[in-house]
């Protein structure tokens, strides 16, 4: 087994999936929850997230090369939406603070939570760069899959525990916490654009 590649793919996969700045980003969406509400959302988010990543593992080089989409134009793509996303972020249209009529327009778990925060659209390229048919056994790419599992469910581990977290901050401090984070994440989608440009 190539054990340099899978220990390499866990870093890769725990970078772009990111458990410690989801934890803070659910923290913030779920702060006027109860708890039997954060369990819900807690467990839809991750298996949303990863029944995408699976989708990305097992269809997603075909897609992109049946409709004639480079790596590198996907990857544009998802700094652009995971931009956006920050910018909700840094000013406030997603933030712990929002009044509940605004948050009952959206699912949380599936956005923000799902996508673009747990499968991050770097996740996503990494999932289908990670399992590529050309160069990885399908034994190769059942392990990637699998460490991408693993780490999904630490993931949700982290996030069950939110509540504790919620208790040593307050609703103002998680706000900050995620205008923070928004403001990492835009930096993130800009790097990844210009990582995407200078390889073109």
């Amino acid at each position: 087994m190539p054990w340099q590649k899978f220990l390499r793919d866990a870093l890769i996969l725990w970078a772009t999936i990111d458990p410690i700045s989801t934890l803070l980003i659910f923290i913030s969406l779920t702060s006027r929850q109860d708890s039997a509400a954060r369990r819900r959302t807690a467990l839809r988010a991750v298996v949303m997230a990863g029944a995408v990543l699976l989708g990305s593992a097992v269809a997603g080089q075909f897609i992109l090369v049946g409709m004639g989409i480079s790596m590198l134009a996907f990857q544009v793509a998802g700094g652009v939406v995971l931009f956006l996303f920050a910018l909700q972020l840094i000013f406030g249209n997603i933030n712990a603070s929002a009044p509940q009529q605004d948050m009952d327009e959206f699912d949380p778990a599936v956005y923000p939570l799902a996508f673009p925060s747990i499968a991050t659209p770097g996740a996503i390229l990494a999932m289908i760069v990670l399992t590529d048919n050309h160069l990885y056994s399908l034994d190769t790419q059942v392990v990637t899959v699998a460490i991408a599992m693993a780490i999904l469910l630490i993931t949700y581990v982290l996030i069950r525990r939110a509540q504790k977290a919620l208790s040593l901050i307050s609703e103002g401090g998680a706000e900050l916490l995620v205008r923070l984070m928004g403001l990492l994440l835009a930096s993130l989608s800009v790097q990844l654009i210009l990582d995407a440009v200078r390889l073109y």
